[in-house]
């Protein structure tokens, strides 16, 4: 029997998901619906251009799912409880929501009765790993369609294509793949192919300009509750309000731009240019709270699991079993980390200016360091120094009887 069910398509509004739109329709002369997870990054006027545009493509109907705060609960809290970066760097600003657009698409899927979904993603990225990984997780039965991948198809093709059948072209004209979310805004283009410079001034989404009249410092305070936060400046807001706040107010002093030089899925080396202001702040902020807060075992134990947790995530594996169990540790491990953390922004840096918590560590002793002695003695001390070079001691001395045999 011949399927007519429609396909549904992860479309983001960029050159290789409108291009996906006509063609599908055209090679499987099939209805296709469009669908849009808001992780972030889209306001009212964005969604209702790219639901114009999406029509204008050829889509049978358009679907704006919104999965921000979801995607809060489920990912963007554990990668700031694990202060997560890939390479000491790249917060994970894009990628990270693959998770939870391929389990939306998968429902809206089973909810349409459609039999097939699509994505734009070509044959050389990460992102292509991620959905599939994830799509066969969630239905192992959904025929998964990747035009751009499959077929081969150059970006000069798909804009030709566009332009031949007088379809919309997106924004961006095709020049830069730029992928905005909740955590921050990924952007490719010529420069990003090789390793030698970094995209024009003009390119950057969130902080164009920002250097060229640079704003007075500014200090505000966010506060944490059990690793997550929930005020800013003293206001009561929801985490996604507030990082959508520091968003814009990192992005005005440039803040949280990089350029990401990192292992993709595939194995090989990538590079990729990145704003993500309200990453930079949070992670900053929440390392020193919870460098007040927890104890070194604790921290020593968390990290080595947060590289994991951040690898899985980064693989499009965030579906598995073992992130359950590394996402128990995590929040286990924020029990504590609670307090105020005192920021001060300058152009292209955030600098965390204090830490108060009632979780503070450092004010249960009653010693000062590098000062005076508190719940021990200076012989404690002096018998302490003694016993741990004891191991350093032994050697030396087992060496010497070694060489006195000689």
């Amino acid at each position: 029997m011949t399927d007519n069910s429609p396909i549904i398509l992860a479309y983001s509004g960029g050159l290789d998901t409108s291009f996906c739109v006509p063609w599908l329709k055209e090679t499987y002369d099939r209805p296709v619906v469009t669908m849009c997870i808001n992780t972030g990054g889209l306001d009212d006027a964005a969604a209702a251009s790219l639901e114009e545009r999406a029509m204008a493509l050829g889509a049978e109907k358009h679907v704006l799912v919104e999965a921000r705060p979801v995607f809060f609960d489920r990912v963007l809290r554990y990668l700031i409880a694990g202060n997560v970066r890939r390479g000491n760097l790249y917060p994970l600003c894009v990628g990270a929501e693959r998770g939870i657009q391929a389990t939306l698409l998968a429902e809206l899927a089973s909810e349409r009765g459609s039999t097939t979904v699509a994505h734009g993603c070509t044959a050389a990225g990460n992102d292509q790993v991620r959905f599939e990984v994830a799509l066969r997780t969630i239905n192992p039965g959904l025929e998964v369609l990747a035009p751009v991948r499959d077929q081969g198809f150059v970006r000069d093709q798909q804009v030709k294509y566009l332009k031949d059948n007088n379809f919309p072209m997106p924004p961006s004209g095709g020049d830069y793949s730029i992928n905005r979310g909740l955590w921050g805004v990924s952007i490719g283009g010529k420069e990003t192919l090789d390793s030698h410079d970094t995209i024009p001034e003009s390119e950057w989404v969130l902080s164009a300009g920002a250097f060229d009249n640079p704003k007075a410092p500014e200090r505000l305070t966010v506060s944490f509750k059990k690793g997550v936060p929930v005020a800013l400046n003293g206001a009561e807001l929801d985490p996604v309000t507030l990082i959508e706040k520091l968003e814009t107010i990192g992005g005005g002093f440039g803040i949280g731009r990089g350029i990401h030089v990192g292992d993709t899925v595939l194995g090989t080396k990538g590079r990729v240019a990145f704003e993500a202001p309200s990453a930079e702040i949070l992670l900053n902020a929440h390392r020193e709270l919870e460098k007040l807060t927890l104890s070194a075992l604790q921290a020593r134990v968390k990290e080595s699991l947060a590289n994991t947790y951040g690898d899985f995530v980064h693989e499009g594996k965030q579906l598995d079993p073992a992130c359950r169990d590394i996402e128990a540790l995590l929040e286990s491990s924020q029990e504590c980390v609670t307090g105020d953390v005192k920021i001060i922004l300058r152009p292209g840096n955030a600098f965390v200016a204090g830490v108060d918590s009632p979780y503070s560590l450092m004010a249960a002793t009653k010693g000062v360091y590098g000062e005076a002695a508190g719940e021990w003695t200076p012989q404690d001390a002096l018998g302490y120094s003694r016993i741990l070079a004891l191991p350093g001691m032994l050697q030396s001395r087992a060496g010497k009887a070694d060489e006195e045999q000689q």
